[in-house]
């Protein structure tokens, strides 16, 4: 009697007064101990209620309902079926919606219901993938922030394919741990392309010097990715960079110059179709045997082959699998390769020269800015101790405690 009594109410009250009955009896609905009639009423009262002129009567309702397990299915697809501000609630909270009514709503939504499923909880892989799919880039943002969301390898590629230019999901997806190495490179090479349109737009540089700058900027990327990721990354990335024509001599090169051969060598296994046993045997040759003929299969000039083998003969010098020994260019390894270059002729040389001449003027700034840096600590440690002598004696008891 009481939910018919309310419904009569509701006829002639003012629309605040009808979200709050609304809430009240959502609420009592969901947590009093009604009887199997009461409730029966109850819930027809708030399915005729959606009805409501007033939106403030269905938020009311949306508020209480979505996130309990008792609430009605009809109930809550009737809701996300209302404007966004009410079906978000829904659509973010309700756990009674099933994987099939969240990728229909996520395929038909707008912004909001789109970003109200990207931020639930343990959201699956099937809605995941809907939302990679057709999402927004605001709804992608959110589910690239969202570390419980099931997204697969495949809709991670799919969300950078379709909107890749968005630098807030750039920033999210590298946020994320379970990002794969292919997939970060293919969003270090939208940057540099980015970035190389700006400055060529802005009239800062001509296009050739900007295009030259992404396509370093990426490759010293490709290299620290290869060489920091799994074990499985290298192979990855080497993948992206072929299929985007990005896979070229001089990043092979680099990646052996810079101390870092994973690059390098899931490349040559790309290319030259050997197995990575055979591959590894032969770079890990301290002889040098058999480099020529690895070089050949792999399809690189006969003009790159004597910086190659230089290359890789100084790594097995010092250990092949040593590891770099510092950021960049390893001016040591560059210098075997400039000598054992220097006397040869032809066209190509000078190409080959030009490259090796740019990485060493690239690796001589990068220990410029590291020397730089060190003086000016130095001079600060200075300034201090001039300004309190006694500061030089606490530094060096401190230091004598850590030792202990």
């Amino acid at each position: 009697m009481i939910v018919r009594r309310f419904l009569l109410w509701a006829r002639t009250a003012p629309a605040e007064a009808r979200a709050s009955g609304a809430a009240s009896l959502a609420a009592a609905y969901l947590r009093s101990g009604m009887s199997d009639e009461d409730r029966h009423e109850a819930e027809t009262a708030l399915m005729a209620l959606i009805d409501d002129p007033s939106p403030l009567v269905r938020r009311a309702i949306a508020e209480e309902m979505a996130p309990s397990m008792r609430t009605p299915r009809n109930l809550a697809l009737s809701l996300i079926a209302e404007q966004s501000d009410v079906a978000a609630l829904v659509l973010a909270h309700s756990p009674v919606l099933t994987e099939a009514d969240l990728v229909d709503a996520a395929a038909i939504g707008d912004t909001l219901a789109q970003k109200a499923i990207a931020m639930r909880r343990c959201l699956p892989l099937g809605v995941c993938a809907a939302l990679a799919e057709v999402g927004c880039a605001e709804a992608l943002v959110t589910l690239a922030g969202n570390r419980t969301a099931e997204i697969p390898d495949f809709s991670l590629e799919r969300m950078i394919e379709r909107h890749g230019d968005n630098g807030a999901l750039r920033e999210a997806l590298l946020e994320r741990a379970d990002l794969p190495g292919g997939l970060r490179q293919a969003i270090a090479a939208k940057v540099s392309d980015t970035l190389a349109n700006f400055v060529t737009g802005c009239g800062w540089l001509t296009p050739e010097r900007s295009a030259r700058l992404a396509r370093e900027s990426t490759e010293r990327v490709a290299v620290a990715l290869a060489a920091g990721g799994e074990a499985s990354d290298a192979p990855a990335i080497v993948e992206v960079l072929r299929v985007t024509g990005r896979l070229t001599s001089g990043l092979m090169l680099r990646s052996l110059l810079s101390g870092e051969p994973a690059l390098a060598e899931a490349a040559f296994v790309a290319l030259s179709g050997l197995p990575e046993e055979r591959v590894a045997a032969l770079l890990r040759d301290k002889r040098g045997a058999g480099l020529k003929a690895l070089c050949r299969k792999a399809g690189l000039p006969a003009s790159l082959e004597p910086a190659f083998a230089a290359a890789i003969l100084a790594l097995n010098a010092r250990g092949f699998d040593r590891g770099a020994a510092g950021n960049g260019i390893d001016r040591s390894l560059l210098r075997a390769v400039l000598i054992a270059c220097e006397r040869l002729e032809g066209p190509e040389v000078d190409g080959l020269m030009g490259l090796l001449r740019r990485m060493d003027a690239e690796a001589a700034r990068e220990e410029a800015r590291g020397l730089a840096d060190s003086l000016a600590d130095d001079a600060a440690l200075a300034l201090l101790v001039e300004a309190d002598p006694s500061f030089l004696i606490e530094l060096a008891e401190g230091d004598l405690r850590d030792a202990a």
